[in-house]
């Protein structure tokens, strides 16, 4: 076996090729879960009713007109449930509410011929409702003590000590809202029961063995009489990770107690107002600088919002605590986290997982308080990152910090930051009613999952006869190349083209026991549990050749589609022609691989050790220009330099790298969920539904000039084939924009004040913002005269 980091002279990973599904997802020929319904007959489809409540208990549910309604079939309620009346993992997720927690909540579903028919029946289903008070805000919640799950503590160093040897003391409050996953599609799950009474669902999920657990416990039968396969997803951004498993469950009970198969998809109202979001978080900070700027002491207190049920949001919350430090040395630390219980949509798993929550305050904290350092932010920032052999306030050793260093130095240089920052100065002090502002932010974000459990992965694979591959694995594919990758090191590790290689749907009753594809491990863990699983088959490939050859086995080399003694590729036979005659010499062809992450420990009461892999490093540089009439706002340009090791595939590594950074900028700059917190009938309803009252990044909003590269040079050893997680890291790139959003309100005002900006920083919040700055510049005049 090889090492899992080297890679061999022309193999196929490190190929620029394009993503395995690409002329499918262009062409209309993708099929998705939704796409799989036409094809069974007798189809029932099922539909929500939904509570027009924050929270209230339910009192009467008759549905009996429900069921005279032309092609209403079935009504689901809490009574059909043979198994568990539950949807989540807490036991705090009832399916079937008899208490309503949000404004949607859905109380039963309707089974029909067509959508209208089962539209029409929840139309016709009568439920009275005894309105509860409801907790809307996060405020709400904290006024009334209202949190869930467990509450963390990051400490190191003795927090009194650091303020007390401290310079500089400052403390303060920043609030951000949460995220939309808004994928392209909604949630679906199709389940029918065969001839053995097998459940067979098709779901749009990233954790398929999840869905299956969940499913299997509803219906109270074991997880090997449910199979759940996942096609691909239209998108999944986290947002697919927990939430599914109750709409799969829904249309396998449907299909179990009809006989016909069941299909359930989300149109877009009922996704966003049924589904999770991105955890809104309120912190209370207070922090120490030495005479230099140097971080001395951190102390906060974060406070999510986790919605009506805990979902993930503790794992959430422990990633948040873990990245609050971002790519800075803090001696001394002391930070409390908790969950808010709320009358809101469960939040859950979001690109980033917390992460970007916890990065975002100590970025917003140096932000503000640059100016009453008297340093530029960019200066504060470099002059406060981890140097070798520092370790984080958890205990990890931040493997690799000069390569941090390394990383914003080329950037500097590429984006011409000096120069353009003098630009920059010298434009806004010309121009009174139009400002520019220029930032650049690091990211260390560390990759695994936090529960070391999941950091595990399995895999199948078949040679056959004829020398073509078939991979499985249990990562799914949502758009974010996965697959792609999968293939390549397929390809690399038994040394034949990529095109001999196919991919199989991610199934259940193929790799079992899967992790959700989620926390940026996919390639990582899937990856290496594909090349132990090839390397297996080339190993015994390897032992028929060298016969063939009259060489040892350890002498036998794979490349391209041939096999041949090393240094002899002119000696060499045909991969196909060495399976041909493995089959016929009784060789085994087909493998089960298993990866799991070395290295990983995490006492997660104590919130110390070492839960992560490595970290993944990147920055950019963000260049705006603000209107002072209106705070409206224009991106000029952006660079972005990111270290994804070395890439596995590297137009799928820059495609990632540019969605992740819009994806981040629309956060924190143009995407606001709002909540009907007034004490009218609408109390709790969320009022942005759509696209038309919910803003999302568009091309209006791409920067003018966009410039992406990969560090290289940049091999992480113990990773497969030296690659880095791609995923989430990059949406942390998008505090850059934020940043320079907040340098260019700054410059409405005089200099060596804290700017303070709201998030998401819209055009009205950008406006309120250098509109202060403004009245700070009319006092201090004022004061002059």
């Amino acid at each position: 076996m090889t090492s899992l980091h080297e890679r061999p002279h022309n193999g196929a990973v490190g190929d620029a090729v394009p993503h395995e599904s690409a002329s499918a997802h262009v062409t209309g020929h993708a099929l998705y879960t939704d796409d799989l319904g036409v094809r069974l007959s007798n189809l029932l489809h099922a539909w929500p009713v939904q509570a027009p409540h924050a929270h209230a208990r339910v009192t009467r549910l008759d549905y009996s007109q429900a069921l005279n309604v032309s092609g209403v079939v079935r009504v689901l309620t809490a009574a059909d449930v043979p198994g568990a009346n539950d949807a989540g993992v807490k036991g705090d997720e009832p399916l079937f509410p008899t208490e309503v927690m949000y404004h949607g909540h859905p109380v039963c579903w309707v089974l029909g011929d067509s959508i209208d028919a089962a539209r029409l029946g929840a139309q016709a289903v009568e439920v009275e409702y005894e309105p509860l008070p409801s907790l809307v805000s996060i405020h709400d919640a904290i006024a009334a003590e209202s949190f869930q799950g467990a509450q963390s503590t990051l400490r190191r160093g003795d927090i009194v000590l650091g303020f007390e040897g401290a310079a500089h003391t400052f403390e303060g409050e920043f609030e951000f809202g949460g995220q939309e996953h808004f994928y392209l599609e909604t949630n679906a799950a199709l389940a029918y029961v065969d001839e053995g009474g097998q459940v067979f669902i098709q779901s749009s999920t990233q954790h398929p063995s999840e869905t299956q657990e969940i499913a299997a416990h509803v219906l109270g039968l074991e997880a090997a009489q449910v199979t759940v396969q996942c096609l691909r997803m239209g998108g999944g951004f986290g947002g697919k990770e927990m939430q599914p498993h109750g709409y799969a469950a829904i249309a396998a009970l449907g299909s179990v107690l009809t006989g016909r198969p069941v299909r359930l998809r989300l149109n877009r109202t009922q996704d966003i107002t049924m589904t999770g979001k991105r955890h809104p978080f309120h912190a209370k900070w207070k922090v120490a600088f030495d005479a230099d700027g140097r971080l001395h002491a951190l102390q906060a207190t974060l406070t999510s919002d986790g919605g009506w049920s805990l979902d993930l949001s503790e794992p959430v919350m422990a990633r948040a605590l873990c990245h609050i430090d971002n790519a800075y040395h803090i001696p001394h630390v002391e930070v409390h986290g908790r969950i808010a219980k709320t009358n809101k949509t469960s939040q859950t798993a979001f690109r980033g997982f917390g992460g970007p929550q916890g990065m975002l305050i100590i970025e917003d904290i140096l932000g503000r308080c640059a100016p009453l350092l008297g340093l530029e932010a960019h200066a504060l920032r470099r002059l406060n990152f981890y140097q070798p052999g520092e370790a984080t306030p958890y205990g990890q050793p931040v493997r690799h910090a000069e390569r941090l260093e390394d990383l914003w130095a080329q950037l500097m240089v590429s984006s011409a930051f000096e120069a353009r920052y003098a630009e920059i100065n010298a434009f806004n002090g010309a121009h009174p009613h139009t400002k520019r502002g220029l930032a650049i932010t690091p990211v260390k974000f560390g990759i695994s999952f936090n529960f070391t459990a999941y950091n595990q992965a399995g895999a199948l694979v078949h040679v056959y006869k004829d020398g073509s591959v078939l991979i499985n694995h249990g990562g799914t594919e949502m758009g974010q190349g996965l697959h792609t990758k999968m293939i390549q090191v397929a390809a690399t590790a038994l040394g034949v083209p990529v095109g001999w290689v196919r991919l199989a749907p991610t199934r259940t009753d193929k790799v079992p026991n899967t992790s959700a594809t989620a926390a940026s491990s996919g390639a990582d863990l899937n990856g290496g549990a594909i090349k132990n699983a090839c390397e297996q088959i080339k190993e015994r490939l390897s032992a028929v050749a060298a016969g063939a050859l009259g060489v040892h086995p350890n002498d036998v080399r794979f490349e391209q589609g041939l096999v041949y003694p090393l240094g002899h590729p002119d000696k060499g036979m045909d991969f196909k022609r060495l399976v041909h005659d493995a089959y016929h010499l009784r060789t085994q062809l087909w493998a089960a691989g298993y990866y799991r992450t070395p290295g990983l420990h995490w006492d997660r009461v104590a919130m110390q050790g070492e839960p992560f892999k490595y970290f993944a490093y990147g920055a950019a540089v963000a260049e705006v220009e603000v209107d002072g009439f209106s705070g409206l706002y224009r991106t000029r340009r952006v660079d972005i330099l990111q270290d994804v090791g070395d890439s596995l595939s590297p137009l799928v590594d820059l495609g990632q790298v540019e969605g992740g950074f819009v994806q981040g900028a629309g956060w924190l700059t143009l995407e606001e969920l709002r909540w009907d917190e007034s004490d009218g009938p609408n109390r709790g309803r969320l009022s942005t539904q759509a696209a038309s009252t919910y803003k999302l990044p568009s091309f209006s909003e791409m920067p003018e000039v966009f410039n992406v590269a990969l560090m290289e040079r940049a091999t992480e050893t113990g990773v497969v084939y030296g690659s880095k997680a791609v995923g989430e890291p990059p949406l942390m790139l998008g505090i850059s924009v934020r940043e320079a959003l907040r340098q260019a309100a700054a410059a409405f005002g005089p200099a060596g004040r804290a700017q303070e900006l709201a998030s998401p920083a819209t055009p009205e919040a950008v406006f309120w913002a250098l509109d202060g700055a403004r009245q700070s510049a009319g006092e201090l005049v004022a004061a002059d005269d």
